[in-house]
């Protein structure tokens, strides 16, 4: 039987695909979200117990969404920000009260994100659930996508005027399209994990650059941290093989002792690094978004914040599209997404690539270049303004 399309079907509930579902929800576009894990499961990856830092922006994106008012009571406020490299004479430091904002971001875990907006999925008008169904295939049409899709045995048919590709950074939907990317891996992991430091963290986060990467510490509820530690790809398998008294060692002499001693670690994981970003936004009514087209260094803690404000901007313009009667699908729309975003998503790309190859050079005159940055950053306002508007996600 023929049905009329769809505006909007996302492949991918993580937090990029179910943050735009709920705003596309909010605008009173017809949407569905496919996810090959079901919303109660408790194996979904991207759900984890990762610390992971919002901007201030982001905290104002989600208040929108309706679940920060959940989130709030488990997050922490991050007040200030140390910065610091390891074993040389810069530091630079942040603190929401000179840039009169309440905060500079929040710390929450990807597990509480997860089910905030899982919760909230789970009452949204306007959106059907796919979950758990899988995307077996789309075909791209003049007036719409055709999709076929496995539920749990059972296959469907669903034509959606726009297709939002928030699959991952190994999209199959980008591969499907062959749509171009630039991308290299750093030779890195990022070590990640909760730890409860000695001393109280007071809403300070730490990023102290190390000859390995950055290593951070990010302020948590009850006096816990949020750890990211990037090492070189040949140590992630002995840091993983220590106990927890040596690992917890080893990350102290890295660290330092500005947290006293660093004690009860939690469970550990580790991600490979790389830069990935896609040379096209989008191709005939199939747009990526988040991860899917973007994957960045986890140095000062942009990844999420800058899929945020993708969703964010889609949102806004399909909802500006419906209401002047334009097909969700149509170039005019998604001309203007690429417009908008291209340039946040490539000085973003491009901030954190530089601070990682900076940081990690051991020329002396880039070392000495990178401490006089850093005593610059700390002592000129101006400075420290564009970074603390870089930080809270405002541009």
């Amino acid at each position: 039987m023929h049905t009329d399309p769809i505006d909007i079907a996302i492949v991918g509930g993580g937090m990029n695909g179910a943050s735009l579902a709920l705003a596309l929800s909010q605008a009173g576009l017809s949407t569905a979200l496919i996810e090959a894990v079901s919303l109660q499961s408790e194996q979904r990856p991207s759900y984890d117990d990762r610390a992971i830092a919002l901007a201030l922006g982001s905290v104002r994106i989600l208040q929108r969404l309706g679940i920060w008012t959940e989130l709030a009571p488990l997050a922490e406020p991050i007040h200030r920000i140390h910065v610091s490299d390891r074993g040389h004479f810069g530091i630079a430091r942040l603190d929401s009260a000179a840039q009169r904002v309440p905060f500079l971001g929040q710390v929450a875990l990807a597990r509480d994100i997860g089910a905030a907006l899982n919760r909230r999925l789970s009452q949204a008008p306007n959106l059907r659930l796919l979950c758990p169904a899988r995307l077996r295939g789309f075909t791209q049409e003049a007036d719409q996508v055709r999709l076929r899709i496995d539920q749990q045995g059972q296959q469907l048919g669903l034509g959606a005027k726009l297709l939002v590709a928030a699959d991952g950074a190994d999209s199959p939907i980008r591969r499907q399209l062959d749509i171009p990317t630039r991308h290299w891996r750093y030779g890195q992991h990022a070590l990640v994990a909760n730890l409860t430091p000695g001393r109280p963290h007071q809403g300070q986060a730490f990023e102290r650059f190390t000859d390995s990467g950055p290593l951070a510490l990010l302020p948590m509820p009850g006096n816990r941290c949020g750890l990211v530690w990037t090492c070189w790809d040949a140590q992630r398998d002995e840091l993983l093989g220590l106990d927890d008294a040596a690992f917890l060692a080893r990350l102290q002499q890295r660290f330092g002792q500005r947290l006293g001693r660093l004690h009860s670690l939690g469970q550990r994981a580790a991600y490979p690094l790389r830069l990935m970003q896609v040379r096209q936004h989008y191709r005939q009514r199939v747009v990526l978004l988040g991860n899917a087209a973007h994957a960045l260094h986890p140095i000062a803690g942009q990844g999420f914040n800058l899929g945020l404000r993708d969703c964010a901007v889609l949102a806004e313009i399909l909802s500006s599209g419906r209401s002047q009667g334009i097909d969700p699908g149509s170039p005019t729309l998604l001309d203007r997404y690429a417009r908008q975003r291209d340039t946040d998503q490539q000085a973003t790309g491009l901030f954190t690539d530089l601070l990682a190859r900076l940081f990690t050079s051991p020329l002396p005159p880039l070392k000495l270049g990178r401490n006089l940055g850093l005593l610059a950053l700390d002592l000129l306002p101006p400075l420290k303004r564009a970074l603390a508007r870089r930080a809270m996600g405002f541009r």
